[in-house]
């Protein structure tokens, strides 16, 4: 499934080296120097690895709990900070879109084009996604299972683009909770698609009195080692200097000088487990 994605978005290296791949950076775009910084260090670490690595940024946000809340620096100016950061740093990209008329053009700027869960049964959304040629990565609904997630799959390649990525986030647990039901992995799988566990939205707390969303990033590492356990193909990580400082989603992510050592956690136990299936694999009879 990785030699696919590879042989679409460019710079995706090290797609052969038997790990997960990474889809992580700051919630939103902030700044053209924090991009930077962030993207260099996540390639360094990822380059060390040797973990295929995808940037990731949103140009907007369009989903917020309150009206005064951040939503952006500017769409040209993000989406042109995310082609910078694609240039420079040698990585794909992926922000996400929100209507049907964004896709042409975040398809100038990015490499991925992402559907947000809440959005992921708009029909003219995908199509549109779908007919730019790039990769659509779509979040799968906190209101569906992994099992209805085949239609969304189904509305990208009927309109002529096979490149798609499924990301679990979540489902709804009452007003203000997630729990992640990690069935749906191995059953998203079963579409024929890369499977991506997105850790940190996951771990969000949405619809506090304060309007503000909330999160748990104590269990980062918790879901992030189910996930790799259960055979994600990929994991989705927001990362930040300085969470407390974010303009977006602060409260759900992890602090960027903790993010290498739980990639190095991370693969050893994706090794444990290939080296436990040859093990298997070499006692049939």
């Amino acid at each position: 499934m990785l030699q696919a994605l590879a042989n679409t978005l460019p710079h995706f290296r090290h797609t052969n080296s038997g790990q997960f791949f990474l889809m992580a950076g700051p919630c939103v775009i902030e700044g053209e120097d924090m991009a930077l910084r962030i993207a260099e260090r996540i390639k360094h670490m990822t380059d060390k690895l040797q973990i295929p690595f995808i940037f990731k940024g949103s140009y907007r946000k369009a989903n917020r709990s309150r009206l005064d809340s951040f939503t952006g620096i500017g769409d040209e100016t993000a989406l042109r900070i995310l082609q910078k950061v694609g240039r420079e740093i040698g990585v794909p990209t992926v922000t996400d879109i929100h209507e049907s008329t964004e896709a042409a053009l975040a398809a100038e700027y990015v490499d991925v084009l992402q559907i947000p869960a809440f959005l992921c049964r708009q029909t003219d959304l995908l199509v549109a996604a779908a007919q730019t040629g790039k990769v659509v990565n779509i979040k799968k609904g906190q209101f569906l299972s992994g099992e209805a997630m085949k239609w969304a799959v189904d509305k990208v390649r009927q309109a002529g683009n096979l490149n798609v990525i499924l990301t679990e986030r979540g489902n709804s647990f009452g007003y203000s909770e997630l729990v992640v039901d990690f069935r749906n992995l191995p059953t998203m799988r079963q579409f024929g698609v890369p499977v991506v566990m997105d850790v940190t939205h996951s771990l969000q707390q949405p619809n506090q009195a304060s309007g503000v969303t909330g999160g748990q990033p104590a269990l980062i590492e918790t879901i992030a080692k189910a996930a790799i356990a259960v055979g994600a193909d990929g994991l989705f990580i927001e990362t930040h200097p300085t969470p407390a400082t974010a303009l977006s989603d602060g409260a759900n992510m992890l602090p960027l000088d903790q993010l290498e050592a739980l990639l190095q956690k991370l693969t050893r136990v994706r090794q444990a487990i290939q080296d436990r299936g040859e093990v298997e694999l070499n006692q049939l009879p």
